[in-house]
């Protein structure tokens, strides 16, 4: 045992000692590649420095001209002109920042005025009239001395560029191989110490304790204090009361049985009073998303928000199986009124599907007993059914009516019809049953729901269908006396 926590130890250190060398080997590879780059503005200072060389062997060979009438003299500062612009297109390559990009843009500038005026000093010269000539020609020495100054200030601008990298370089570099030096010997006081715990706080007492618990078999020189204390308590369990576990099992059974019918009870208070407000969230933020001009970042975000919302809300539907009825809210008010809601909620939804909506009444229905969210939850639920049973499109149409039913009396009709694939014949029996559903992330427990909410409030949900014909789903409701 002593020996494999030795061999990780030392392999710990070997592997450290190594990782310290390639990073202390890397700084030195990354001090080379900057010291190519500095190598780039020396290049570059050696071209402003070859700049102010042109510069000045052009007012050379003017003034030679201007001394004797060679035209050898003009040719000569044609070619330095040339390599004037040659090195001025050299220097605008090693452009690291705005002010050597501003300097060379005014240096050519001024070359553009220098140039111009020199050939009219030449051109004076020629036609004989050099009083002209040398009175412009001393002008023109200005513009020299303002391009050979702009010279200086870009030599002087690579130099301080050069320095300062340089300086930086060095001080990253140094500073890199502190921390890897200070890495390595943190991990030798470290493995120093692992060495020392193990031996003293962990193998020791392993050993003794394995001795202590293994007195017939003891401790042999091929086996270890893991395996002999392992060897321990094995035999400790095996002789431990079956009976007595088994007790045990059962009682932990009965505990984590008696937890799960908490969050059931839980679950009951819970799963309606967060499902209505879900609904109306994910309705406005649909509404939402079909009005306002979003970005493509927060059109994924308001994706992102609605795909969740609406995963939480199945999830409150997945603990509807250990729900009970919630309390009613009861107020009075005219059944119209909640299916207005109920449309205006749906409208952007409804347009989405293709679908037209429309809703047939002579006048206000007269008012009911009944919990508005309720019962607007049961038309949504109903109007959703229907929207993605038609998924090319379609109609639905809403009929209010006033009646007389046989077993409530005097009660109110509420028609959902819609012209969709409607419901086959063997399904039918099984379509308000909990947990029956043809969608494939469906949980049943929509239209069940719906049923049990009319139910609670002295009514009944019935619906008829043929397939391929549509469907229509009635909520009866009594009218209040």
């Amino acid at each position: 045992m002593r020996k494999r926590i030795f061999l990780l130890l030392v392999a710990l250190v070997a592997i450290t000692v190594c990782g310290g060398a390639v990073m202390v080997w890397y700084t030195y590879r990354m001090q080379g590649l900057v010291t190519g780059m500095i190598y780039r503005h020396v290049d570059a200072f050696q071209a402003a420095e070859m700049l102010q060389t042109a510069l000045s062997s052009q007012k050379g060979f003017v003034s030679y001209y201007l001394l004797d009438g060679d035209p050898s003299w003009l040719q000569n500062l044609g070619e330095q002109r040339q390599i004037f612009k040659e090195k001025l297109r050299d220097a605008r390559s090693f452009v690291t920042n705005e002010e050597q990009g501003e300097l060379l843009d005014k240096i050519e500038t001024e070359n553009s005025i220098y140039v111009a005026a020199k050939d009219r000093v030449i051109s004076l010269y020629k036609s004989g009239d050099r009083d002209e000539g040398a009175r412009l020609h001393a002008e023109v020495r200005g513009h020299f001395d303002r391009i050979n100054d702009l010279c200086r200030e870009l030599k002087k601008s690579y130099t301080v560029h050069l320095e300062d990298m340089l300086a930086r370089t060095k001080s990253e570099a140094l500073h890199l191989r502190v921390i890897a030096g200070t890495a390595i010997v943190l991990v030798f006081v470290l493995a120093m110490l692992l060495a020392f715990t193990l031996m003293h706080q962990v193998l020791r007492p392993l050993r003794r304790l394995a001795y202590e618990t293994d007195h017939k078999a003891g401790l042999d020189g091929e086996d270890n204090e893991i395996k002999a204390l392992s060897r321990s308590v094995r035999g400790l369990i095996e002789d431990f009361d079956f009976t007595h576990s088994e007790l045990e099992r059962s009682r932990e059974t009965l505990m984590q049985a008696e937890k799960m019918a908490m969050v059931g009870r839980l679950a009951a208070g819970m799963a309606h009073s967060i499902r209505n407000p879900l609904t109306s969230v994910k309705m406005r933020l649909f509404s939402l998303k079909r009005s306002l001009d979003l970005s493509v970042d927060q059109q994924e975000d308001f994706d992102v928000i609605y795909e969740e919302i609406r995963h939480t809300d199945t999830i409150v539907q997945n603990f509807l199986e250990f729900s009970r009825p919630p309390k009613l809210k009861i107020q009075t008010i005219s059944p119209s009124e909640i299916v207005d809601f109920a449309v205006q909620l749906m409208a952007h939804r409804i347009e989405s599907y293709g679908v037209r909506l429309d809703i047939k009444r002579h006048s206000a229905m007269p008012p009911v007993a009944a919990d508005p969210e309720q019962i607007k939850e049961v038309i949504v639920n109903i109007i959703v059914n229907a929207c993605e049973a038609m998924q090319g499109g379609g109609r639905i149409l809403i009929t209010e009516e006033q009646g007389l039913d046989e077993e409530i009396g005097d009660s109110i009709y509420i028609h959902i019809e819609d012209n969709g694939p409607g419901i086959s014949s063997k399904n039918q029996k099984k379509v308000l049953q909990p947990f029956f559903t043809t969608k494939e992330e469906g949980t049943g427990l929509g239209l069940s729901i719906a049923a049990r909410i009319v139910e609670e409030h002295k009514g009944r949900l019935t619906f008829q269908s043929k397939e391929f014909e549509g469907t229509t789903f009635t909520i009866v409701l009594p009218v209040k006396e």
